[in-house]
């Protein structure tokens, strides 16, 4: 059956519509096109009024496995298998109910996101397209060792690679540094070297992995650069020098700002002291790097780390908010969530509305290229829609009409 969403603006993952319509297809769109294009059109059609159509969000950066408690890996220590993937399929429905349609998961345990993934791609359990990296690659005692797979040396480290893709994994997860919520390391100190890097990255490539590696000081950084890694995550320590670099081989960025922000929003409920005092270090270079990529003309993807302390699954749309705050126009904010994450994520039918793109719709109240919250506060969502279905239904609010003017 066709749907059409006529009424309100449209952007499309690039840029605003206004006086356009969107119809859809079964879990495909047909069509965005001149609104007077579609007069006559005898079926059901949805009134955006005061409203704006954008692309599902995309997060390039959750943890389903993780619950957002103030000590995620203690909580999890406790729970069998089975009950890890009851939690990873509830995190993965709130999720999409807040708007997210699809998310990179960088890093679980056992591989059970992974089983919990082909479930929800296959769609048996509601949730967001998944894509999911298995267990991260580390180094001995290295940030993530807890459940990662530790490797040391390149001949280790593309025998973990080969395991992770053995394994299913859509894309490979390396740590180059320490991290905020490993006890004992230091989120500055570059963790492998270049040449182990060079040697996971490529065995990704190889057989057709994109990878991710978390990097926080500079060192670990360009390492990860020069090694040809497709995205940065984190890169709270960024110097021009870096920054460039990263532009310049078109490697992107994934922020992650709510992470940091909601370790020390709630530092006194529960999260570990070490973990609060590496937040309190490094938040004001966090966010003046993030202000330097984009200065420089970086590509940015968003994603949150979504399932660390106090960062809620559901809550990921504050992310746009957290990215405006720190120099990003509402609209390039929209791009880093729709066409660039779908860009870094593989998902060339997500993350844009236009011809043959899976239907995957967020509609808001409001404009969210001029007030971000419009997309950023999930109040403010009237419907999501996942592969043409739809998740989410509120109404418009009284007054939609006189925000349409």
């Amino acid at each position: 059956m066709q749907t059409l969403y006529r009424g309100g603006r449209i952007f499309d993952g690039a840029a605003l519509h206004v006086d356009h319509a969107l119809l859809t297809e079964g879990d495909r769109i047909v069509r965005l096109a001149p609104a007077a294009e579609f007069d006559g059109f005898a079926g059901r059609v949805v009134d955006t009024a005061g409203g704006t159509v954008l692309p599902g969000l995309i997060d390039c950066h959750v943890h389903l496995c993780y619950g957002a408690e103030g000590n995620p890996a203690a909580v999890i220590d406790t729970l069998s298998d089975a009950k890890l993937a009851l939690k990873v399929l509830d995190n993965a429905r709130i999720t999409l109910e807040a708007g997210v349609t699809a998310v990179r998961d960088c890093g679980g345990r056992n591989h059970v996101e992974l089983a919990a993934r082909d479930e929800i791609n296959r769609r048996r359990f509601p949730g967001p397209t998944v894509r999911a990296a298995g267990r991260m690659i580390c180094m001995t005692g290295g940030h993530g060792n807890r459940w990662g797979r530790v490797a040391d040396g390149e001949a280790e480290v593309i025998k973990a690679v080969r395991e992770q893709i053995h394994a299913g994994a859509d894309l490979i997860k390396i740590m180059a540094t320490g991290g905020v919520m490993t006890p004992g390391v230091d989120p500055e100190d570059a963790h492998y070297t270049e040449g182990e890097l060079r040697a996971g990255v490529s065995e990704a490539k190889r057989f057709r992995r994109k990878s991710a590696s978390h990097a926080q000081g500079t060192a670990g950084i360009l390492n990860a650069t020069r090694a040809g890694v497709d995205s940065i995550e984190h890169g709270i320590f960024l110097t021009e020098a870096a920054a460039e670099e990263m532009r310049q081989r078109g490697t992107y960025l994934v922020p992650t700002l709510a992470a940091v922000m909601n370790i020390l929003t709630n530092a006194d409920k529960g999260i570990p002291a070490w973990a609060v005092e590496k937040s309190r270090r490094v938040a004001e270079r966090h966010r003046d790097s993030i202000k330097l990529f984009h200065r420089l003309g970086g590509r940015i993807a968003m994603g949150t780390d979504a399932g660390t302390p106090f960062n809620a699954h559901g809550a990921n749309a504050l992310e746009l908010a957290y990215m405006v705050e720190v120099g990003m126009s509402p609209i390039d904010a929209l791009i880093a969530a729709t066409a660039n994450a779908a860009d870094l994520v593989g998902l060339d039918d997500h993350g844009r509305l236009a011809e043959g793109a899976i239907a995957d719709l967020l509609v808001v109240d409001g404009d969210p290229t001029r007030d971000i919250a419009a997309a950023a506060d999930r109040a403010r969502h009237r419907r999501v829609v996942k592969n043409g279905a739809v998740v989410v239904d509120r109404p418009a609010p009284a007054d939609a009409a006189a925000a349409a003017l």
